[in-house]
């Protein structure tokens, strides 16, 4: 997998099959009374995992809970913009990045569906809906996607803390239903780019929050909070969608870092490396033969 963005439930272990928050309510972010969920209802499990991943998966648990209680910017579902002044750089120059995306676009038929490079994705995700453009995630760096793209990147490099960053490209009609990401140690921002008219019909809801893209406006939300999306108007929607390292204090810090190196050698991680390679190779032959012709 490159970018979290599932519920993951193994079966069979009575100490991890409920993931209700366990912190006392006095813990809860003030701003938002629901408390984080470790879970969501209605996704696909897995099937059985491994002893060594079961284990790895209550580590996992144990520093989300030690997360919450160390974010240096509390845990609301959708931040203000304020909390991270980078943002205001990154909206600066966003038609340097708008425009290396429609370079993108030409080819978007060829643009793989997000489900053809994450295999969990499936149980959101089926069909070429919502698409992606991958720079790079946790630990792999798409180099010949990143020459496409060379401001894009650039501008990306702002980011404290980036682990991915691609093109979410949602086609008219789609909608991911309830889920959350996998993992509270990181943050996620989208930049509006290409936001189709009527706003009303598009829109992400985190929590109990909705929001409505704007282009050339940034939004930072965390995705370990049940979330969905839709677009319901007859045009693609696409953000720039990164993640970054959520800023937190000792020690959890340190164990967020060690997960986020460790997630690496997953086999979620790497059949996403494995499938993203493999995309880029018949991609980038085919536009090779094109030139040739």
């Amino acid at each position: 997998m490159i970018v979290g963005g599932l519920s993951i439930k193994p079966h069979g272990d009575a100490d991890m099959t409920t993931y209700a928050d366990p912190r006392p309510q006095s813990m809860s972010d003030p701003r938002n009374p629901t408390p984080q969920q470790f879970g969501t209802m209605g996704i696909a499990e897995l099937g059985r995992p491994s002893r060594i991943t079961r284990f790895f998966m209550q580590v996992v648990a144990f520093v989300e809970r030690l997360n919450l209680s160390h974010s240096k910017v509390g845990n609301p579902p959708i931040y203000d913009n304020a909390v991270f002044p980078w943002t205001k750089a990154i909206e600066a120059e966003w038609p340097a990045i708008r425009a290396e995306l429609d370079r993108v676009l030409v080819r978007k038929d060829d643009l793989p569906g997000f489900h053809e490079l994450s295999a969990d994705v499936a149980t959101i995700s089926q069909d070429k809906g919502w698409k992606t453009f991958v720079l790079c995630g946790y630990g792999f760096r798409s180099q010949k996607n990143i020459d496409q793209c060379p401001e894009t990147w650039r501008i990306c490099q702002k980011i404290p803390g980036l682990t991915t960053a691609m093109f979410s490209i949602f086609e008219p009609g789609k909608h991911l239903p309830p889920h959350r990401g996998p993992y509270n140690g990181v943050l996620r921002l989208h930049l509006g780019l290409i936001v189709p008219e009527p706003r009303q019909d598009l829109a992400i809801r985190v929590d109990k929050e909705i929001y409505r893209w704007k282009e050339g406006e940034a939004v930072v939300f965390d995705d370990a909070y049940e979330h969905e999306a839709w677009n319901k108007t007859p045009h693609t929607r696409v953000v720039l969608f990164v993640d970054f390292i959520k800023p937190l204090r000792f020690p959890a810090n340190v164990l967020n870092w060690l997960l986020l190196h460790l997630a690496v050698f997953t086999p979620f991680i790497r059949e996403g490396m494995d499938n993203q390679t493999a995309w880029e190779k018949r991609f980038y032959a085919e536009a090779e033969a094109i030139r040739n012709r």
